[in-house]
């Protein structure tokens, strides 16, 4: 099979770097991100010659065209860019909301705009949207998170509609129990397993599994897909 090129929205770090050395080793080439040159060239050349770096920031819109120009032709695109917020009706940063409601719903749009003319209009390029269980999985705080990983979805079906045969999914993440946020927080994350009826929760590398699946089947599209090991049904 010949190597794909693979853009990777936010992959200079966690499950993002994760997907990028799994790619990177089966062969493929990958287009990494970090809103730092410095940090998405140095990632990259920890991978080898299958890994470019490139600074991109998905939350200021404007300058996205401009960071992509040197990206070439695509195979697919993750993106995989998030940030964690804590806002609460009662308690409601407007800023902090408008920046995460930027990042993903415009950030991630703003992307696929600037690249079609990069991506082969045909049913093996994908694209896959992160997203996150606070959709429709809340918990305190998680107002703006919850809201926007659901617009993720409609981004999704729209994205699928409008660019067919070009295929887009949703990749939806529950509680990641060996991620860099989640790894050390060992109390919290007791709670968490008691609740997967297998005791134990997603890894990065079910994360990754679930990425590939996504972006490289033909048969799926404006699919929404949660890797949660069933939490919260016991």
């Amino acid at each position: 099979m010949a190597a794909r090129k693979i853009l990777i929205v936010g992959g200079s770090s966690g499950i993002g770097l994760e997907l990028a050395k799994d790619l990177t080793a089966s062969g493929d080439q990958v287009v990494l991100t970090s809103r730092s040159l410095d940090s998405a060239e140095q990632v990259a050349s920890t991978l080898g010659s299958n890994a470019q770096g490139v600074a991109l920031d998905v939350s200021e819109p404007e300058s996205i065209a401009d960071q992509l120009k040197s990206v070439g032709k695509l195979d697919g695109v993750v993106l995989g860019a998030i940030e964690r917020d804590a806002n609460t009706v009662r308690d409601f940063d407007i800023a902090r909301a408008r920046r995460l409601v930027t990042l993903k719903l415009i950030g991630y749009t703003e992307t696929v705009h600037t690249l079609l003319d990069r991506l082969e209009p045909n049913v093996s390029t994908g694209i896959v949207l992160f997203g996150g269980r606070a959709k429709d999985a809340p918990y305190p705080g998680s107002t703006t998170v919850s809201t926007i990983n659901g617009g993720v979805d409609g981004l999704m079906n729209t994205l699928a509609l409008e660019l067919a045969p070009i295929r887009v999914n949703s990749l939806h993440p529950g509680i990641i129990g060996d991620s860099p946020f989640w790894a050390s927080k060992d109390a919290a994350l007791e709670g968490y397993k008691s609740r997967t009826p297998g005791g134990e929760l997603a890894t990065m590398e079910d994360i990754v599994s679930a990425t590939k699946f996504l972006l490289f089947n033909k048969g799926i599209s404006a699919h929404s897909l949660n890797v949660d090991r069933g939490w919260r049904i016991s």
